[in-house]
């Protein structure tokens, strides 16, 4: 996606962002500017091209993420704990990226009568998107530091 169907769509969006690169949000002018910029050509392949492979990426990731997630948790022995919960963190990512889809699909096949309080509903969804991705790498960061710690310690003892 990065290297192929995103580039592809931002071709036909000049210097604007598209919405799924967006994860502070966006407005819902921002997104009627960015759907007429787009034209009929970009509004096909952001359609066809990028979010059909887009279906795929959020179930995926929050899949792996959170089995990633689980495995590190109970090599440091607090999976059965509350940071059990932790693990949810990439599942929900993926929810509200699917929510996002959603809402980005609507507007694609709706304009130019989009309304303005799907543009503000799918942007909450990118920012929870992406504060929920940015806290599930934050959290994975942390607990491999405290698993190395942990492995070189054991070695200390050991030693």
């Amino acid at each position: 996606m990065l290297t192929i169907t995103i580039p592809t769509v931002m071709s036909f969006a000049g210097v604007m962002k598209i919405l799924d690169m967006m994860p502070t949000g966006y407005t819902p002018d921002y997104v009627n500017i960015l759907l007429n910029t787009l034209g009929t050509e970009g509004r096909h392949a952001y359609l066809y091209n990028q979010l059909p492979l887009d279906a795929i990426y959020p179930f995926m990731c929050g899949t792996s993420y959170c089995l990633l997630l689980a495995y590190i948790l109970n090599k440091l022995n607090k999976l059965n704990g509350n940071l059990f919960y932790l693990c949810l963190i990439p599942l929900f990512a993926g929810l509200f990226d699917y929510c996002e889809n959603a809402g980005i699909v609507t507007m694609l096949t709706t304009y130019p009568s989009n309304s303005a309080d799907l543009s503000k509903v799918t942007s909450v969804f990118s920012v929870l998107k992406s504060y929920l991705t940015l806290s599930n790498f934050t959290i994975l960061l942390v607990c491999l530091v405290l698993l190395g710690r942990n492995k070189i310690l054991k070695k200390k003892v050991a030693s």
